[in-house]
């Protein structure tokens, strides 16, 4: 069946394809003979119903193994040597992170249809399946909408109840109990133990997140245990329930509540659907039991996304070229990340799944959810739930309307909002101006032109609010209770909050935040460090000590091998008496004194009246010099660093040193962001921080101004976000950071829970960031307004180091090997010379070298008796 089903589709599209036109590829890696013939049917479809077009797609799908990560590697880089500018699925989570990084680093854009929480930003991937976390607030809602105070999870695997983790927030924000419980099969292969473990259980609201394969095999040995009676509530998570048989369940009684992004009886997914079973020969007695799931739907919306996107590219540009590449190489398509992004950007409305947008994440958010519930004549939509909005209506019999959240227009343009501050340098402040001004006018700083700016590209309003106690948000632990900014907003009397607001997780449960418009840490402030008066000995600052103390080792060992080596060498013992041709005896000039002599002299560059004759202790000497020279060149140029540079020198140096000593006391501004890193923090040393502002409670500060005062005024080391002291430092040139950050953290704006402008708004903030506004932003409020620049701030690179042995330990080695070398070589050389003399005067050569040696290690001896001149010396003369 599978080649008849090849041979229809290589001829309905053989027909098709017109050599006029640019032709694009489109790879497909399905592991469903389903997803394969839907794809070519819509590229088809969309071929003809465009046939003025200046391009068309040509299909390519792959068969690739749900679970074999090597045959879906073989086969994108197929897809990828055919010049693909596209590539759909893979439908399988064993195989998509490693396709993924395929992608990524082919710039090959890659739309993915199945569930997937670990998409990375500003990749090429895009996944047309909603994010499970906000499938889930939906779920969370429908539970509240309900009234349960008692739910059990029943899920069926690690999978799943990675899908189900977002229903925590029942238990920490309505109190409602959750008991989890894994679907295991038993010894039979059947659900039915964990089923009558159910049964006996007093909580009779269940949700069921499972697979399709196994959700209508589980309800049907649920209702053998009789579990599915008028007594028990069930929430199907399954987007595709609607595809299984119902049938049998619609009498028991239970209560069986669903959901589902599109409804397949729809004239255009019939439409759809029958195309693909024809191609399939699937028999008109069976096509009623055949329903279109979801992973479908969204790979036939996704292509019409992907052609409509092409399209418009095409339009702003003469072509978009294809390419060939090689999975084995590092190039990329250059089209590939403007694909990308275009299809992120753009709003599309998909003819069976709706509204297709992307968030800055690139995942999917902004959809409709329909609520379904199971009756008798079969599964009827009785609410709705819109994922930007928040609002749940539900319609039940018997009951009235029920509204979860409020209904907001999410379009930014021409609203005004209320933005609540807190004056902090250099983020929000009052215009120093001798007029004085009302309203908005009255404020300038960073955060107000990051504000206006985004009114800019958004259209909309704003009127500034300041926070009068100055407190920008924190949580009472006692009385659970904010105060501050946060209050503000969370009451309704702000729209917006934007100051030096630091993004924490606390505040995230009360608030949302938009995309950081700046990234800093907490660092440290205090004094400048104070210049070193000079040494007395500062002329052995350029080595290091251990660098001082092997150059006397080598010293020593050098001038020893010399002394060994001079006994050793024939060439050394000369006679004392030049004149006289056959001395008595013979003396040697590398005595130990003369040794050391000979080398210091090397070492100062001087030279002595020594002047060696043996190969050997030449060679030495050499290997010495140029020693010298590498360490003598190398003390002269660290010794100018010494004396050019100022040392400097702070009491501490980290975070660490910090918390050591007791000299310092140090602080942080009260209830804020940096008190509660400290709090929070399982660092040993952060921990001890903490424990000493909490007994110390007069050390930390109402404000910031506070703390620099105190730096300034005391011995003091303040705590504060490295953006603030990068702008306190360019003002106040007695101050300066010390040590690097201590977190990575970030300031966003702030609004209500569940706003549905924060898309928006980060979406504008990602603009900002991308053309480089904020920095702009930031140069001028740092470095240009309210005094900025006046200190200049020295290079830390500006100091001088000592040697150490990890510079100057390759000249060491150098010296010792040609040491070691040398000593061999004068010792061949003395047994060269014993050799020569024994063979000729027919000598013992053993017991000559014995003599030889014990002679040599009589170091206090430094004259010895001339050889015999042999026999045929003698007559040779």
């Amino acid at each position: 069946m599978m080649e008849d089903v090849k041979y229809f589709i290589v001829l309905l599209f053989a027909s098709s394809i017109s050599p006029l036109k640019t032709q694009y590829r489109i790879g497909g890696l399905f592991n469903d003979v389903v997803h394969q013939v839907a794809f070519q049917v819509i590229i088809n479809d969309l071929n003809n119903e465009n046939l003025d077009s200046s391009f068309e797609f040509i299909p390519d799908p792959f068969n690739a193994s749900y679970f074999n990560s090597l045959e879906a590697r073989k086969g994108v880089c197929t897809l990828l040597e055919r010049g693909v500018i596209g590539i759909f699925g893979p439908s399988s989570l064993h195989t998509s992170n490693y396709i993924q990084a395929i992608c990524d680093q082919k710039e090959i854009p890659q739309v993915e249809i199945h569930y997937d929480s670990k998409i990375d930003r500003n990749k090429c991937v895009v996944n047309l399946h909603p994010h499970p976390n906000e499938i889930f607030q939906f779920f969370k809602h429908l539970i509240v909408s309900l009234g349960w105070d008692k739910v059990v999870v029943l899920f069926e695997d690690n999978e799943s109840l990675l899908r189900v983790s977002p229903l925590l927030e029942l238990n920490m924000e309505y109190g409602v109990d959750l008991i989890f419980k894994q679907l295991e099969k038993d010894s039979t292969g059947s659900y039915r133990q964990i089923l009558n473990i159910l049964k006996k259980m007093p909580e009779k609201n269940i949700i069921l997140d499972c697979s399709i394969n196994v959700l209508e095999e589980v309800l049907t040995q649920a209702q053998q245990v009789g579990i599915m009676t008028d007594d028990y509530y069930y929430i199907l998570t399954n987007l595709d329930m609607g595809a299984i048989n119902l049938e049998p369940f619609k009498y028991g009684g239970a209560n069986i509540t669903g959901a589902r992004i599109f409804d397949p009886k729809s004239e255009r997914v019939l439409e759809i659907n029958d195309k693909i079973l024809d191609i399939l020969r699937i028999p008109e007695e069976d096509k009623e039991m055949w329903t279109m799931r979801l992973s479908t739907a969204l790979l036939i919306d996704g292509i019409h996304l992907f052609y409509n996107v092409i399209k418009e590219m095409t339009s702003v540009q003469n072509e978009i070229r294809a390419e060939s590449l090689d999975c084995r190489d590092f190039n990329s398509w250059k089209f590939g990340y403007t694909l990308a992004n275009q299809i992120k950007g753009n709003d599309f409305h998909g003819a069976i799944t709706g509204s297709i947008k992307f968030d800055v994440e690139g995942f999917r958010r902004d959809f409709n959810i329909e609520l379904l519930e199971l009756t008798e004549p079969g599964l009827i939509k009785v609410g709705e739930w819109n994922t930007m909005k928040k609002v749940l209506h539900i319609k039940r019999p018997h009951n009235e309307v029920v509204e979860e959240g409020t209904t907001t227009e999410p379009n930014l343009f021409n609203r005004t909002f209320k933005v609540i501050t807190v004056l902090t340098d250099p983020y929000v402040m009052i215009k120093q101006l001798p007029d004085q001004l009302i309203g908005n006018d009255r404020y300038e700083g960073f955060g107000i032109d990051v504000i206006h700016e985004l009114s800019l590209l958004l259209g909309f309003n704003y009127t500034i609010l300041e926070q009068k106690d100055g407190v920008i948000g924190n949580l009472n632990r006692n009385t659970n209770q904010w105060n501050g900014a946060i209050r503000e907003i969370m009451d309704g009397n702000a729209d917006l909050a934007i100051t030096d607001l630091t993004i924490t997780s606390e505040r995230e449960t009360a608030v949302d935040f938009t995309m950081p418009f700046m990234n800093l840490g907490i660092s440290i402030l205090y004094r400048k460090p104070i210049p070193v008066p000079p040494s007395l000995f500062m002329f052995t600052s350029p080595f290091s000590t251990s660098v001082w103390v092997m150059l006397g080792v080598a010293y020593m060992l050098v001038s020893i091998a010399i002394f060994i080596m001079g006994r050793l060498s024939p060439s050394e013992w000369t006679s004392p008496f030049p004149c006289i041709e056959e001395p008595e005896y013979l003396i040697n000039q590398f005595s130990i004194r003369n040794s050391l002599w000979f080398t210091i002299g090397g070492l100062l560059q001087q030279g002595s009246e020594l002047a060696p004759t043996s190969i050997s202790i030449r060679t030495v000497s050499g290997v010495w010099w140029f020693f010298v020279l590498i360490m003598v060149a190398s003390y002269t140029a660290n010794l100018a660093a010494f004396l050019t540079v100022e040392t400097l020198v702070t009491p501490f140096k980290n975070i660490d040193e910090l918390a050591r000593q007791t000299d310092i006391s140090y602080g942080v501004k009260k209830n804020g962001a940096t008190e509660n890193f400290f709090r929070d923090s399982n660092v040993s040393s952060h921990r001890k921080i903490f424990n000493f502002l909490r007994e110390h409670p007069e050390m930390n500060t109402k404000d910031n101004e506070e703390g620099v005062m105190r730096v300034e005024n005391e011995n003091y080391a303040f705590f504060m976000e490295s953006t603030s002291v990068e702008y306190i430092v360019q003002r106040h040139c007695s101050l300066a950071q010390v040590g690097g950050l201590l977190d990575d953290k970030g300031y966003g704006i702030a609004m209500k829970k569940y706003s549905p402008y924060r898309n928006d708004l980060s979406t504008a903030v990602l603009k900002l960031q991308e053309t480089g506004k904020l920095t702009q932003l930031k140069i001028k409020w740092w470095k240009e307004k309210r005094g900025g620049s006046t200190c200049s701030v020295s290079s830390e690179s500006a100091s001088a180091e000592a040697l150490d042995l990890k510079n100057v330990g390759g000249v060491f080695l150098v010296l010792f090997l040609g040491a070691i070398f040398a000593l061999i070589g004068s010792f061949l050389e003395m047994a060269a010379s014993i050799y020569k003399r024994c063979k000729s005067s027919n000598l013992n050569f053993k017991e000559e070298l014995r003599k030889e040696l014990a002679f040599t290690l009589k170091f206090k001896t430094n004259v010895k008796e001339a050889p015999m001149k042999s026999i045929s010396d003698t007559k040779s003369i």
